[in-house]
């Protein structure tokens, strides 16, 4: 009886060269494609009754964090409009546009 695969590759039947191409996904945010990180955030945060999910880089959603509270977030909703137009997200945007997907750095927290 022949054997079905060989004995030091059990799997070499299996066509190893047809990968299925990994579908690039933009960042809520910035718009900019994210990287080997994805951070699925809550536009409108779950103690608010946020049910949908957006992806971001962790970068983006630590900006929205420190910068909105959940009730003001829950205001904005899926709104990215609304985000972009505060100052300081719109800053950060402009800054983090050219910037490798997965650049991450630390984030000063703001001044209440």
């Amino acid at each position: 009886m022949a054997r079905k695969h060989n004995k030091r590759d059990p799997y070499g039947d299996l066509d190893r060269e047809e990968e299925t191409p990994v579908e690039v996904v933009n960042c809520w945010l910035c718009g900019r494609p994210t990287g080997k990180t994805i951070v699925w955030h809550h536009p409108v945060p779950k103690s608010r009754g946020g049910r949908d999910v957006v992806p971001m880089h962790p970068i983006c959603q630590q900006t929205l964090i420190t910068n909105f509270t959940n009730s003001e977030l829950q205001r904005y909703g899926l709104d990215v409009d609304g985000l972009l137009a505060n100052p300081p997200i719109r800053k950060f945007v402009d800054w983090v546009a050219n910037k490798d997907p997965d650049f991450t750095a630390p984030l000063a927290k703001k001044q209440r």
